[in-house]
């Protein structure tokens, strides 16, 4: 049986315009999960496993549990997302779901951003879904229809609400553009500011490869506890930040400005 499962090999750029210039990149790799192989892909893989311990492991307490107030734990990811899908009014029972994310590694996983794609039977996207995360491990959906498909990338400009990053407003906006992965892995999202101008770029570019035995072995060696790597650039970035005197904003602050948040922080 085939796999459509692969890894994705890439590399995050990010690039601050204002108030002051501030650039970086850093190498990942991400996987591009089919939610129906989950289990497939446990079987066949030594080093891949479903809720379990192993080097790379997909636990679905990680992502998307609805209802937001009493997470059903009996539930996988699919079921979740399927509910997710119904309150935007789309029957996702047929859908082909793939899953850009990141696994977790030796027991620890952070994914400062998931997409989920949606297909229909003949393989034609129908929907999109960004799952957003910050350092507090709240998470944020942003949900894209097939009237925000432009030939095969996604597009949408939206109000955030929600605290990504100290050094930006929680009521900033996000431009997406995210594209349908294919041998190539393109996407891009930058923010705008309250005049409407952008102010910081990230894109995500990589090549794609199959999921094996080997292939998973080799990225782990190339990148090892990458979740934790992704975790301490993000504080070391934000230390440089922060020494370049750029407005810093506390996540208590403007409260009322963090809408529709899952997984809510509790101090």
């Amino acid at each position: 049986m085939s796999i459509n499962s692969s890894i994705f090999t890439a590399k995050v750029m990010h690039h601050r315009l204002a108030p002051k210039k501030h650039s970086f990149w850093y190498n990942v790799y991400m996987f591009y999960i089919d939610l129906d192989e989950i289990d497939l892909l446990a079987k066949k893989l030594r080093w891949f496993s479903h809720n379990k311990f192993n080097i790379f492991s997909f636990r679905d307490a990680e992502h998307l549990q609805l209802p937001k107030e009493n997470p059903d734990q009996n539930k996988n990811i699919r079921q979740h997302l399927e509910l997710y899908l119904k309150e935007n009014g789309i029957d996702g029972s047929n859908f082909k779901i793939r899953l850009l994310t990141n696994l977790n590694v030796l027991g620890y996983n952070f994914n400062p951003v998931s997409f989920y794609y949606c297909f229909d039977e003949n393989e034609n996207p129908v929907c999109c879904i960004a799952e957003i995360s910050n350092t507090y491990r709240e998470m944020k959906l942003f949900f894209f229809g097939k009237e925000e498909l432009y030939g095969d990338v996604f597009k949408k400009i939206t109000t955030k609400y929600f605290y990504v990053s100290p050094f930006i407003d929680h009521d900033d906006s996000f431009d997406f553009n995210l594209k349908v992965p294919s041998e190539r892995l393109d996407i891009k999202i930058d923010d705008i500011d309250k005049s409407g101008n952008k102010f910081f770029l990230t894109t995500l570019k990589g090549n794609r490869k199959p999921i094996t035995n080997a292939s998973l072995l080799a990225s782990f060696f190339s990148i090892p506890l990458i979740p934790l790597q992704i975790m301490g650039m993000i504080h070391w970035q934000a230390l440089k930040l922060w020494l370049k005197k750029v407005s810093f904003h506390p996540k208590a602050e403007n409260p009322e400005l963090q809408c529709n948040v899952y997984k809510p922080y509790k101090p």
